[in-house]
Order: structure tokens, then sequence, then C-alpha cells
């Protein structure tokens, strides 16, 4: 079993930036990617970008690549979601999730899910 907790969410004006961290706990992960994953209200949850933790590979959705940016602590076992720039349609809960590689990791498919962190950004 893989534990996930994310933090770092928060109220960010247009343009701001955050920080979204996601603590792991109970495996290790070096043969599994990790992503980060948003659902905004009254809409699908959507790929936002993920991290191969042994090689550190990154993936990213084209609507943030160039603002967020993915990383892993291998010693903290936490991994970060460094957002820039941030817009109103950025608004959503985030999620970490893990899966075992090899595999999509833009897929919803996977094996342990956070419990999500809210993102409102107010134009």
């Amino acid at each position: 079993q893989v534990q996930l907790v994310e933090s770092g969410g928060g109220l960010v004006q247009d343009g701001g930036s955050l920080r979204l961290s996601c603590a792991t706990s109970g495996r290790n992960l070096n043969h599994y990617g990790m992503g980060w994953f948003r659902q905004a209200p009254g809409k699908a949850r959507e790929f936002v970008a993920a991290i191969t933790w042994e090689v550190g590979s990154t993936f990213y959705a084209d609507s943030v690549k160039g603002r967020f940016t993915i990383s892993r602590d291998n010693a903290e076992n936490t991994m970060y979601l460094q957002m820039n720039s941030l817009k109103p349609e950025d608004t959503a809960v985030y999620y970490c999730a893990a899966k075992q590689l090899p595999a999509n990791l833009r897929s919803h498919k996977y094996d342990y899910w956070g419990q999500g962190t809210e993102v409102t950004v107010s134009s």
C-alpha cells in the first residue's frame, strides 16, 4: 500500500503562485510513477503532470506547460507541484496519485490516490 497526503492548496490571485506537496509513505517508490490530476466543479478529472520516481522523467499537460513544474525529493519521499502564473481556470481540487511502472502516466488509471487539496485562483 502507498499512502498519499496532499497539502499546500489555498486561495491565490490571478498571476500568483502556489506549491503543492504530496507526502508519500508505505512503499519504496523506485518502480512507481507519480501524477498530479485536478478536477474543477462540474468537470471531469484531468491530467496535470507526472514524474517517474527513480529517474525523474517529467510529463505535462499542454495547459500547464511552462507554468507548472513537477519534482520529487527522494530523501523526503515527497512530490511537489510548483504552480506559477496561475489563472482562474486552474481552480480545482488537485490530487496526487501513484502507480507501478511501466505505465501510461497520463492515464487516470492509478493505483493510489490522495484526498485532494483545493486551489482557488481569483480574478
